[in-house]
């Protein structure tokens, strides 16, 4: 298994959290735009002070079972994203995954760039084999960047997500890793 992940794209940058980056992953756990089809409410500040203090903590673990990770631009170093991958306990192998871009930096192909680069360290550095995503059904660039980076739709998971004290379904993404092996020699 990987310890420290540092994974390079065309554009950006796949690298693990440290201290200084709370302020640029609130610019998008506390934007409402940002989160507004994730599984969570805008978080505070003290919030994210806590999840990035979790994320580098569990990145010094012994047997690792996160990857909470930056998305930075190489040309200029700025925080765009949160990328997250989260070994599933019951099923060796097998990985959730979750991105989330600042909104400023929507529309550039960010979002495909990232999910590769997540794949990439999932089946590439960690030998897994499969790995899923779940998003809200009104968030079409999500499934467009998905599908893009080479998951299929499995499905939906009805109720799944509560927020605001309503209930959400979400649509299930996934790819496996010969279907991974099988886009990156094209």
């Amino acid at each position: 298994m990987t310890s420290s992940v540092q994974r390079l794209g065309d554009r950006l940058l796949l690298r693990e959290l440290t201290p200084a980056d709370v302020d640029a992953v609130h610019a998008i756990y506390g934007d409402p735009k940002a989160t507004e089809h994730l599984s969570f409410d805008p978080r505070t500040r003290d919030q994210v002070e806590q999840i990035v203090a979790r994320s580098i903590e569990a990145a010094r673990a012994d047997e690792r079972h996160e990857y909470a990770l930056a998305v930075v631009e190489r040309a200029d170093g700025d925080l765009v994203g949160f990328g997250r991958l989260a070994l599933d306990p019951h099923q060796p192998r097998t990985a959730t995954m979750g991105f989330a871009l600042r909104a400023s930096s929507w529309g550039r192909g960010y979002g495909v760039e990232t999910v590769r680069l997540l794949l990439a360290v999932a089946f590439d550095d960690l030998g897994l084999h499969r790995v899923w995503g779940a998003r809200s059904p009104a968030n079409d660039a999500s499934a467009r960047t998905m599908e893009r980076a080479g998951m299929v739709v499995e499905g939906r998971i009805r109720e799944h997500i509560q927020r605001g004290g309503r209930w959400r379904d979400s649509i299930v993404h996934a790819v496996l890793d010969h279907e991974w092996q099988s886009i990156n020699k094209q």
